[in-house]
């Protein structure tokens, strides 16, 4: 029996578990998303590729395991592009897979005849073109292992028209065991640096931990949280980590983390980069004297590291269950008390100030206000995304997560107009949960058009837009193409079919979106458009002196 290539990527997606995919259709993709229907995925098209590849990050983090995307020749690929960036600067394992002219014919000036491979190389851990149908089986189980296998990250498979269409004998076809991450290597910590941690913590009077994804792709969350409680070290996480404990954990000091971080004494960065996003660790965010101690998967983050003093390379889950029996009878919550008691005041001191804010009746509407309601509507479990500028800073301060990988937000490259196709692809990965995607109204503004894939592809959740009529705050009236005006964006989501909703005072924002979750219990998308003031400028680390 002969296959075509489409035929053997559809069976090999389905060996490797793949249960959905995001895509646009397109040549020489469409017999390709056919076969995938064909062998029982669930294909959600959406209205921009990059929406597509942004869906698959997001249901990638849900799931904790590689999600896919697809695209069609030229255009298509290059529109994959920003989400599969984002992919790869949030270290997620997307699978992006991308049809291109045919290679028999490469050089004539073919139709959409661009060097996809070239401009993906970039953006991916791993990139490759198909030349032989027969090879596709081994080359998808290699983008899997490549996307998961040690820091993950987005790949990209390259499948030439001339290959999809090329029949080959099934008999041939090679079909490798399914890769999956337990066949992933899990190095452990050696014994001197953890007796050097050790040390490090015998001797430390104000330690901190600073948590990355690390801890999620690593399945580490219940041996995080059993290291933490048995140390009594406060806790602090990057931004996409929220949740990985429960954020009213008694460790956990959210409002005081500028305080913890300028005095600590001992710096613990578990899983993560040390890039802008923590201040590269360094003065004067970080105390340059503190002892500095870096354990990663990843050895080229230790070895370009640009501080540290003891770093361990080793699997995060195996290295925390090795601290756990140093630290037993000797490193215990007692070690670190008046400590955490003075982050305590301090947390407390800060969340009273900001509780004024909170319960502020004014109009227009202060975005913490927003925040509130929407903070205290959420459930427990909810998948919180948030995307925009103000209205994320103001959602950062405010907003606690309690469960491990359920918030998103634009994470480190910062992307504009992540946040409803971040939300739909949550939904997929979790249709049982809560979904809201909190949006600033410029960033929304980028994808808005996914509120018609909502609504095609019965993905009920619930849009919250910061309208403060532009881009940023803008109190002074001088930022250039700030201004978008108060667009009825309710209106447009109306129209698509959804339940919307447009809210100017305080006191309805609760009732809409109690509204707004009856219609997603109906499996109804919803959206609730609230006047913000544009005059709110929330106050964050500046990243750099040439952002906003």
């Amino acid at each position: 029996m002969a296959l075509n290539g489409s035929q053997i990527i559809a069976r090999a997606l389905k060996r490797m578990g793949v249960d959905d995919f995001f895509f646009i259709m397109g040549g020489p993709m469409l017999l390709v998303e056919s076969e995938c229907i064909d062998q029982g995925l669930r294909a959600i098209d959406v209205r921009h590729e990059q929406a597509a590849a942004m869906m698959a990050h997001a249901y990638a983090r849900l799931q904790n395991r590689p999600s896919v995307c697809m695209a069609a020749s030229g255009p298509g690929v290059t529109n994959l592009i920003t989400g599969v960036a984002h992919a790869w600067a949030d270290c997620t394992p997307v699978i992006a897979l991308g049809g291109s002219a045919p290679y028999s014919t490469k050089g004539n000036g073919a139709f959409q005849e661009i060097d996809q491979l070239a401009m993906m190389e970039p953006c991916t851990k791993w990139s490759e073109r198909v030349y032989d149908p027969a090879r596709i089986p081994e080359l998808i189980n290699k983008a899997f292992q490549q996307a998961m296998s040690g820091k993950p990250g987005p790949v990209y498979l390259d499948f030439p028209g001339d290959v999809l269409y090329r029949d080959v004998d099934e008999g041939s076809i090679i079909w490798p065991e399914p890769w999956t991450p337990s066949k992933r290597a899990k190095p452990q910590a050696n014994e001197a640096d953890v007796a050097s941690i050790m040390a490090a913590l015998e001797k430390a009077e104000r330690p901190v931990i600073i948590s990355g994804s690390g801890i999620q792709w690593g399945a580490a969350e219940t041996k995080f949280q059993e290291f933490v409680e048995q140390a009594g070290i406060p806790f602090y996480t990057t931004p996409q980590s929220r949740g990985v404990i429960a954020e009213d954990h008694e460790f956990c000091y959210l409002t005081a983390r500028s305080s913890a971080f300028r005095e600590a004494d001992l710096i613990m960065v578990l899983g993560t980069r040390m890039n802008y996003v923590i201040g590269h660790a360094a003065p004067p965010r970080f105390n340059a004297d503190a002892t500095l101690v870096r354990i990663d998967i990843d050895p080229t983050e230790i070895d370009t590291s640009p501080r540290v003093d003891i770093g361990v390379v080793a699997d995060i889950k195996i290295a925390l269950e090795q601290l756990i029996a140093a630290c037993s009878g000797k490193i215990t919550p007692t070690n670190y008390k008046s400590w955490r008691d003075r982050l305590a005041g301090t947390n407390a001191s800060k969340v009273a100030e900001q509780e004024k804010v909170l319960a502020n009746d004014a109009m227009p509407i202060h975005p913490l206000r927003l925040c509130k309601e929407v903070g205290d509507f959420l459930d427990r479990d909810a998948v919180l995304v948030v995307d925009g500028q103000e209205i994320l800073n103001y959602g950062r301060q405010s907003i606690p997560t309690y469960t491990p990988r359920h918030r998103i937000n634009s994470g480190c490259f910062g992307t504009m107009g992540v946040g409803l196709p971040f939300g739909v692809g949550a939904k997929v990965a979790k249709p049982d949960n809560q979904v809201l995607v909190l949006h600033g109204d410029g960033s929304f503004g980028l994808n808005a058009m996914e509120m018609d894939t909502c609504v095609r592809h019965k993905v009920p959740i619930t849009v919250v837009i910061s309208l403060n009529g532009g881009w940023t705050a803008d109190p002074e009236g001088d930022k250039p193409g700030r201004d978008l005006g108060y667009k009825r964006y309710d209106l447009m989501a109306e129209a698509f079919g959804c339940h919307a909703e447009y809210v100017e005072n305080p006191d309805e924002i609760r009732p809409a979106l109690e509204r707004a979750a009856e219609a997603n219990a109906a499996g109804k998308p919803a959206l609730v458009n609230v006047v913000t003031d544009h005059t709110a400028r929330a106050t964050t680390t500046a990243f750099t002196r040439y952002t906003t």
